[in-house]
């Protein structure tokens, strides 16, 4: 039997002198339990947080199941997206498909072009056989203009060879009704899979978004969902009962008081190897979400044990405004027994597996963090097959939420992010964007600096 997954709070409130919280410090956050829990269940009601209850499940499951023996055709898929469009799917992918990586691995292969990098992308148009690739377009608006870029240039690329074949290696995630992607869907008659309403890209992984190309690769995305699923399942069914002591809003709570503290930073540190990716998706999910109104606290990504060797001496000496998630599995692999031969320096490995290194690397990494004061709540998994990343991607999600209402901002939206992609599209020309080409002019105009190093 797989054993259960736990938080640990031994090491989340260190107090004086080197930490300065206490539990009852979060405790005026959670007189608004009661009121978040009505919130929970009319958002729930309304269709707004389909990422917890996953209405669309039924109809993602038949889509995908009809769609397996077309990815099945083909040894590559190319997937054009961006942020949350791309994130997920890399984490799946490095999490339970590490074999792409290693040494005499014959296909499937999955490509991922999350960048405006031409280099690559020429490469991949050099080398990859278009009759034995598909090219999986995703974006939710059917209007990101990086993912659009890669989408022409790809079109391109498959109809130079392919002729009106093209049609059959492209694929369109996307909403289900507007934009252009959706355009092109019915223009070209080409396959697609809709992106669930309310459903933003950080919040997607678990929608046709990631799982497509997790079921290119074989993985068990059904276990994927489950896990998800399950994190809120308590919450579904009845949300006054289940909110109070559930580990999310806990982790809301914590990181409220954290905040309240000026513990302005959240370290996530990933002792699971294979898992490291996880650290990307989740600053995305919660910097896009929380960085909002001059709140929110900054995630910094880490990976054990590789940055206990850069990082890792800022965690422990730097400023005093740091937290941390710390993610572990006691089951791990432990691979091979150090031989008999070893220098008599080095005899104390002998007989010792590999793996024991990485345990005990992270039981150092992490009481040297807690004998520093850093306050730490050690997400430790039971088992890491797909269910397990489900319900930790899940539990986060859920986590974040929280954690949104509780600082009274709107943890869906992205409005600053606009800005950027506004100016650009002023940049390139667009039409409709006088105030940003206005802006850009005064921008570009102004008196600078330089000097050459």
């Amino acid at each position: 039997m797989p054993q259960p997954h736990r938080l640990d709070w031994t090491n989340a409130w260190p107090a004086a002198p080197l930490g300065r919280l206490a539990p009852d410090t979060a405790a005026a956050h959670d007189l608004h339990k009661g009121e978040m829990a009505h919130r929970l269940k009319a958002e729930l009601a309304a269709g707004h947080l389909p990422f917890i209850d996953m209405p669309y499940r039924d109809a993602l499951e038949s889509g995908l199941a009809a769609l397996q023996p077309t990815l099945s055709r083909y040894r590559h898929m190319v997937l054009l997206g961006i942020g949350g469009s791309a994130l997920g799917a890399r984490a799946l992918q490095k999490a339970f498909f590490p074999r792409q990586d290693r040494p005499g691995h014959d296909g499937p292969w999955l490509w991922i072009a999350d960048n405006v990098d031409a280099d690559t992308l020429e490469a991949w148009f050099a080398s990859l056989p278009p009759e034995q690739t598909i090219v999986v377009a995703v974006s939710k608006s059917g209007g990101t203009i990086e993912t659009l870029a890669q989408y022409f240039l790809a079109k391109e690329w498959l109809r130079e060879t392919l002729g009106n074949a093209w049609r059959e290696h492209m694929l369109v995630v996307t909403d289900e009704n507007a934009g252009f992607l959706r355009q092109e869907a019915q223009t070209a008659n080409l396959a697609s899979l809709p992106v669930p309403d309310h459903l933003g890209g950080r919040y997607s992984v678990l929608s046709a978004v990631g799982l497509v190309p997790a079921a290119f690769m074989g993985l068990d995305w059904r276990a994927l969902l489950d896990g998800a699923q399950a994190a809120g399942a308590d919450l579904v069914a009845d949300p006054a009962h289940a909110l109070p002591g559930h580990p999310a809003w806990r982790l809301a709570l914590w990181n409220m008081a954290l905040a309240d503290a000026a513990y302005s930073q959240l370290i996530f540190f990933c002792y699971v190897p294979l898992w490291a990716p996880f650290g990307p998706w989740f600053a995305q999910l919660w910097a896009e979400s929380l960085g909002k109104e001059g709140k929110g606290t900054m995630p910094l990504p880490a990976v054990g044990v590789t940055d206990q060797h850069s990082l890792q001496q800022m965690f422990l000496d730097g400023p005093r405004d740091k937290g941390c998630l710390f993610l572990t599995c006691p089951g791990l692999p432990q691979g091979r027994s150090f031989p008999a031969s070893l220098p008599d320096k080095w005899a104390f490995l002998k007989g010792r597996r590999f793996g024991e290194l990485l345990d005990a690397e992270g039981l150092g990494t992490r009481m040297a963090l807690t004998q520093q004061g850093v306050p730490l709540v050690e997400l430790r998994m039971g088992h890491t097959g797909e269910a397990a990343a489900g319900r930790l991607m899940g539990l986060l999600e859920l986590a974040t939420l929280f954690t949104g209402w509780l600082m009274n901002i709107n943890p869906l939206d992205q409005p600053a992010v606009e800005l950027g992609k506004r100016l650009a599209n002023a940049r390139l020309g667009a039409p409709g964007y006088p105030a940003e080409e206005a802006d850009l002019a005064a921008f570009l105009g102004r008196a600078g600096q330089s000097q050459e190093f």
